[in-house]
Order: structure tokens, then sequence, then C-alpha cells
């Protein structure tokens, strides 16, 4: 296999199909990306499944639709194929048992019968005694019939590699530089079951799709020493290593799927949160935000800029805080920034699960929510905030539910505000609606005008006393889009309607 066939860089992800994929699937896939692409390389999806007891059928298909809901699409993977495939590992196991022959061969690995019980014995005696932890080599050296003699000997061998006494701890990290990791112990490579662990598993994956730049998490920084001690014992030429800063909760903890329901890659998709804006943000977690060309920071980016000039150097090693604020914040720019097409559309999937709209939405519809989405697009920060703001369009008159909050804080005035407004918008004329630009057509400007002038003017209320009983009897709610452009689109029949019915609840 040759590097100039394949690409001049070629990096992978290798999520392991055991539940919701983990959001740090996602950022690691878009510093990987953002450097392949950069590069002009390949990108693999590589999914590692060989935690038989853990693997969940349906997770393989989450990844595969999450990474692309993001738009992290990888060039090779088990949906795609490619040239070194295949990228299931449980596809791969007869590529790991010539290796693993090779290392005990050439006396760099050796069996060992140790039961779980006496290993669990050993490590309680090494903490108690306030020793390392790490397996004493009982059975180095030792025949089977040997080892068979002594306690805790099972009969099922795995296969440890032999750490040498002079093992090299430090190496080039291009995000870290020179790192110094704690001696390995003799590490299990083979299982009792003939299965490969991760260590050995993942050298001779990546050796065999030619993968140029191991990009992980940090904790597997203690690994590494391990690693490059296989790739060359085997005779392998290694990759180059970025250990990527862990997530972390407010409170500094690893951010997890137990404790974090945002740990879950699948949950932003739930809360209404864009892709654009995710990815936006999963970047300036461990990356500076970009220079404009006064050098001020620009926080908010698109994929095809991140990647243009990216660099490892720049990725912060230290952990950040998983912070939703500024996720938020993110959102919201992205949502604003989104043509009002798009925007409506992004919308549909959550108000068809809400109920709000059917599964196939009529044309006029559509149409409405077009208009609608305008309305409320500079007003959520998330796409499921939508779904309270659109619903009173879509609901019959005699059907909209007032809210408890909003009907107890219509105040004392409200009879007579509804009174007003229905006498000073029955003169306006619903035939040139938004045509004809008429004084007297149904348009927002005209229902503002005669609503200021019967309830600001005539009964000298102040704005919010005299508009708030008409929100909540057009929309059931304190809170809503824009009040006259709301009834607009309403239409006359509608807003009088709803106003009637309020104005007769409170008689």
């Amino acid at each position: 296999m040759s590097k100039e066939k394949l690409g001049p860089v070629r990096l992978r992800v290798a999520p392991s199909p055991t539940g919701d994929p983990h959001v740090g699937t996602a950022y690691m896939s878009l510093f990987n990306l953002a450097f392949t692409r950069k590069e002009g390389g390949q990108f693999i999806l590589r999914i590692e499944d060989t935690d038989r007891a853990r693997f969940r059928a349906d997770s393989e298909q989450q990844v595969f639709d999450t990474l692309h809901w993001l738009g992290l699409h990888w060039d090779e993977g088990p949906d795609v194929g490619g040239p070194v495939g295949p990228y299931r590992q449980s596809e791969r196991l007869g590529s790991y048992a010539p290796y693993a022959a090779r290392l005990l061969a050439d006396g760099h690995a050796y069996h060992c019968w140790c039961s779980t019980e006496r290993l669990a014995s050993m490590r309680e005696e090494q903490q108690k005694n306030k020793r390392p932890t790490g397996y004493d080599r009982l059975c180095h050296g030792r025949t089977r019939e040997e080892r068979a003699a002594l306690p805790g000997f099972s009969d099922t061998p795995v296969l440890r590699m032999l750490v040498p006494d002079d093992v090299d701890l430090t190496f080039e990290d291009l995000i870290r530089g020179t790192v110094s990791a704690p001696r390995p112990d003799d590490q299990v490579i083979v299982k009792a079951d003939g299965f490969p662990t991760y260590h050995l598993a993942v050298v001779v994956d990546d050796h065999e799709m030619g993968i140029t730049h191991v990009v992980r998490g940090e904790e597997w920084i203690s690994s590494t020493p391990k690693h490059l001690l296989l790739y060359r014992w085997l005779g392998l030429k290694a990759p180059q290593f970025a250990h990527m800063p862990l997530l972390r909760n407010v409170d500094k903890s690893k951010i997890s799927k137990r404790k974090n329901p945002a740990a879950r890659l699948t949950w932003f998709q739930e809360q209404g949160y864009l892709p654009e804006a995710l990815g936006n943000f999963l970047a300036l977690l461990a990356y500076p935000p970009r220079q404009d060309a006064e050098g001020n920071d620009v926080e908010v980016f698109t994929f095809e800029e991140f990647a243009k000039d990216f660099d490892w150097r720049k990725v912060n090693p230290v952990g950040p805080i998983f912070d939703l604020k500024k996720l938020d914040w993110l959102n919201g720019v992205h949502i604003r920034g989104l043509d009002l097409g798009d925007f409506a559309h992004r919308l549909l999937p959550f108000l068809t699960t809400d109920g709000v709209l059917g599964d196939n939405p009529s044309l006029g519809e559509l149409a409405r929510l077009r208009t609608v989405a305008e309305l409320v697009q500079t007003r959520i920060v998330t796409l499921t905030e939508a779904t309270p703001l659109v619903a009173p369009f879509y609901v019959a008159d005699d059907d909209l539910h007032i809210a408890d909050d909003a009907r107890a804080g219509l105040g004392p005035d409200a009879a007579r505000v509804l009174d007003a407004a229905i006498e000073s918008l029955g003169a306006l004329d619903d035939t040139a609606t938004g045509v004809l630009g008429s004084e007297a057509a149904w348009t927002a400007p005209a229902i503002e005008a005669a609503l200021r002038s019967s309830l600001i003017d005539g009964l000298g209320l102040k704005a919010r006393l005299a508009f708030g009983p008409l929100r909540t009897a057009v929309s059931g709610a304190r809170v809503s889009p824009p009040l006259f452009e709301s009834m607009e689109i309403l239409g006359r029949h509608s807003t009088m309607e709803r106003l009637r019915r309020l104005r007769e609840q409170l008689t």
C-alpha cells in the first residue's frame, strides 16, 4: 500500500457502537476532518465493535446518522466502502493472529494463565502496600505445566506483551510537544477468547489502513508507549499522534453519558440545536476564534472556514468546560443567519412531532409557516422553542387554550380593552389584505394604527396594559410573536373570533 495512492494524509475516527453516540465522537471527528480537508487527504470511519457484551445493533446507524447530520462526511467506511476494508473490526478478526504470533515468536509476548481471582488478589495486595499496580510476571518464562503447578491457574491463557525495563516513555505530540507517559505494565493484547484487545487491534488496523495521524483523547496518552513498542517490534512505521483535551463538565469532571445528557450526540438534535452551531461550538472548545482583517476575534464561523487554516499547534491542550450557555448563544446567531425558507424547513420536524402540523402538511399550511417563521426567527434560541409560538396559528379559534399565567395577568382593564379593540378593528376591511396598502386594509400597520388610536389615545393606557389582553386573546400566552403581524397572519375573522371569545369569558 503506497501513501501516494491513498492520499497525503489519512485520519480516522473509530467509535464503538455501545449506545447513543458520545459527543466526543463528533468532537474528534471535527478536528480529524478539518486537518484532512486542509491537506487533501482521506477521512475514515472505522467501527470498533468487538465489545460484544455492550454492543447495540442500532448504535452503528446512529453513528452514521448523527455524524452526517453534523456534516462530518467520511471518504471510507462500512457504509461507503473503500480500498482497505472491511471497516468493521468484527469483520477483521483474521487480521490480528499473524501479528500476535510474530510477537510471541520474537519473545515480545508471552502466555499468561493467571485466573481473574488471582489477578484481583494481586492488585488488592499491591494497593494495600501502596505499590504500583501491574502484572507481576508470574507466568513469564514458564511452560503451561510449570504454571499449572502454581495457585491461581486458568486453563485458557491470554497473551501479554513483555514491556522492557528500558521502554521509552516519551514521544512527540502534535499538540503537546514532547510528552512523558507513565510506565506501562505487561498489557494483555489477546484475550482468552482469542479476540485482540484494543491495543493490538488499533495498531494493526491503523497500519493496514494507512493511517498517518492518530487523533484521540488525552486519556490515551498512557497507552502511547505501548503502541509505539508494538509498531517497533512489528517493523511498522508509526503514525504521528495528537492527543486532544478532554471535554469537561462545569465541575471539571469528564463529561459522560451517565451524568450529563448533553454527552449524547442525539440530545442536541432532540433539543433543536443546529448542526452548524454545534460544530462551531465544538471547534471553539479547543481552538481559538478566527481573526478578521483588523485582527478582531470572530467566534461565528463555518466548518470550511475552520478547516482552511487549521493548525494542530493552535489547539489548546487544557480540558475545555462544556458550557451550554455559549452553545445557546451560537445557536441563536446561526438561526438568525438562516435563509427564511431553510429556517421554515428545519422547523417542520419539530412541529410535526409536537402535533402542530401533520405528517403531510398542505400547501396552505406550509405557506403560512413561512410567514410565521419570519416572526419567530429572531425570538428563539433552539428550534424546539418555536412550537408554542407557532402553534396558535394552526389551532381552531374555539380550541385555543388560554394559559393560566396569561389569564392571571390580564388585569382589571382587560374587558374594556377588548371591547375597544373589537370596535376599532371591526372597521378594518379584510378584502385588501397586504395588496392595496389602504389604511383600511387588514395589515399590520393598519391594525397597529387602529389599536393605538383606540387603546392608547382613547383609553389613555400604556402599551403594555393595552396590548397584553390582546396578545393573550390571539395566542393564548403572555409571550407571543409580534402582535400586529400575528393578527394580520391570522386574518380578520380569526382575530375577531378570538377577541370576542376571551371577552365573553370575562363576563
